[in-house]
């Protein structure tokens, strides 16, 4: 294929919590980079998603989802999905059949005044009807005049391939921006941490999982197996004595779901040990958060 003719580009996908952007997401890549869960909030960076093709590479972002940050952290968050929204060649603006649409309503007047491409993905029609959808397209439409409106169910994958038409559609030429062999921009320390923080979202209730970071202390990759070192890092002595749980089974249950996950993502033996500290201002110290990922260093 000539070089005139290849594409390439940024699509970075933006919304509220819990409407399925990363389920979305990692239906359009065909790997699992990014937590799903029944849960709002679960995703706290932003995690890149490689897509190549004879003559395209797609580099598809997810965001954490759009909030009024509470502290520190939660405004780190924010800078990720303004940052998405500021360097895209196109936006994938996701929202379900349940959310009303003027929820952040300065987000949808902003994305009106984009120069770039915007496609709105209404998530979740497997749970609604078609009278119920049409009648959101013609909402969103009014809101959004200029953008490509797309139903679809990312848990079904139903009409995904019209949401990768149309961001193809849309994509700039231009040679490629990473490697061929690269399918995201996160380390294996990355998806180890995320791995274990989804299983603290599924296994644990209430305020807990979002009081929790999980930290790689080592990551030690032998010819048989990788050795894993993790620490769990929670705000109040209550949160870590729920996380150990009675005799330590809660803990031990959360870490061999998730050593049994890292061994099917890593495709290896995994050996991993799991500590809980208390970290009380971990949200708001801005010295962890760069050491979490969530600021840059200066």
């Amino acid at each position: 294929m000539a070089e005139d003719k290849h594409k390439a580009g940024f699509v970075n996908i933006v919304g509220n919590p819990n409407v399925g952007k990363s389920t979305l997401m990692n239906a359009l890549v065909g790997e699992k980079l990014s937590i799903v869960t029944a849960k709002a909030q679960t995703t706290r960076h932003r995690i890149m998603g490689i897509v190549n093709g004879e003559d395209y590479q797609i580099v598809y972002s997810d965001t954490p989802g759009i909030l009024k940050p509470k502290y520190l952290m939660q405004e780190s968050m924010m800078e990720f999905v303004n940052s998405a929204i500021s360097d895209a060649d196109e936006i994938l603006y996701v929202t379900d059949v349940v959310e009303t649409s003027d929820k952040n309503k300065e987000y949808i007047d902003r994305l009106g005044k984009l120069a770039c491409p915007v496609i709105l993905v209404i998530n979740k029609i497997d749970i609604s009807d078609q009278p119920s959808v049409l009648g959101l397209v013609d909402r969103w439409h009014g809101l959004l005049p200029e953008a490509k409106i797309i139903p679809v169910s990312a848990k079904e994958k139903f009409n995904l391939e019209s949401v990768f038409d149309a961001v193809l559609g849309n994509l700039p030429f231009a040679p490629d921006w990473y490697d061929r062999d690269t399918f995201t921009d996160k380390s294996m320390r990355f998806f180890a941490s995320e791995i274990i923080r989804e299983k603290i979202f599924t296994n644990y209730s209430q305020e807990v999982p979002y009081c929790c970071e999980v930290v790689i202390d080592s990551f030690n990759e032998g010819e048989e197996r990788y050795d894993i070192g993790a620490v769990i890092n929670v705000m109040r002595d209550s949160q870590k004595g729920i996380i150990i749980g009675n005799k330590g089974l809660a803990l031990k249950k959360t870490a061999t779901e998730a050593r049994l996950e890292m061994e099917s993502f890593f495709e290896k033996k995994v050996f991993l040990q799991i500590f809980v500290k208390v970290d009380p201002d971990w949200r708001e110290n801005r010295k962890e958060l760069k050491r979490f990922g969530y600021i840059k260093e200066d």
